[in-house]
């Protein structure tokens, strides 16, 4: 794996988000529905669903909320019906974006993602013209902010649990898994009284693009841009943030 930490962009996305704690929530809801939908109410035997309803519970949403966006996904309760899109280009400087949208309309989703390219030096691509620059990955990150945690038994416990790869930085252990590994790995360090700061299947750059300060202040701006819309739910690029 490469030396770049994942987690600063990681950090940088979720400060945004706690900026506006309604989005956030809704954001929430659109997992949690898509994962309802695809995989069933229960917790037992989707993983997807309870990996979304841990992260929404970690950021206070209600339990009512919860109940109900599951209840819509099952068809017991009315509500609207998303869609999932995804979205392939480059920013200013060649980087390589993906986004990823769960909408209930999605001509305005299409028109919001293609005017933030637009706006921001970027443009659109036809699917497949970037994701192949990713892997999908079980991405972990685990919380060592008083440096307690021994790398060398972390990166054993690790790999015996069935990960791919670990990587120290600053306070954090960010731990890679193959998709089909990444519950049970999860499962592991829970059970094990890890404090897991963040979890997900992502997708990983296999490298990264290093921007000159105006291109990367474009770049952000072209981010910020996109978090702004209510239809997008992750963002994945291959900008190498500057310190």
């Amino acid at each position: 794996m490469a030396g770049h930490s994942k987690w600063k962009n990681i950090q940088r996305r979720k400060n945004a988000q706690d900026a506006k704690k309604g989005k956030v929530f809704m954001r929430h809801a659109k997992d949690i529905y898509i994962a309802a939908k695809l995989g069933g109410s229960d917790l037992n035997t989707n993983a997807a669903l309870r990996t979304a309803v841990e992260k929404a519970k970690a950021d206070n949403m209600p339990n009512d909320n919860i109940e109900r966006n599951i209840k819509k996904a099952t068809g017991t309760l009315d509500g609207a019906s998303y869609e999932e899109i995804t979205y392939e280009g480059y920013g200013p400087g060649g980087v390589a974006v993906i986004v990823h949208v769960l909408t209930d309309n999605k001509n305005r989703a299409a028109a919001e993602v293609r005017h933030a390219f637009k706006k921001n030096g970027g443009n659109l691509g036809e699917n497949g013209s970037v994701s192949f620059m990713f892997d999908r990955k079980g991405y972990i990150v685990i919380a060592n902010q008083d440096g307690s945690i021994d790398e060398d038994e972390l990166t054993l416990a690790a790999l015996e649990a069935g990960a791919e790869d670990i990587e120290s930085h600053d306070d954090v252990y960010e731990i890679y898994t193959i998709p089909e590994q990444y519950q049970e790995v999860v499962d592991y360090f829970l059970q094990n009284d890890y404090e897991i700061v963040d979890s997900e299947v992502t997708l990983i750059p296999q490298n990264y693009n290093k921007l000159s300060d105006e291109d990367e202040e474009k770049m952000m701006s072209l981010l910020d841009t996109l978090e702004e819309s209510e239809d997008v739910q992750d963002i994945h690029h291959n900008l190498e943030t500057s310190e």
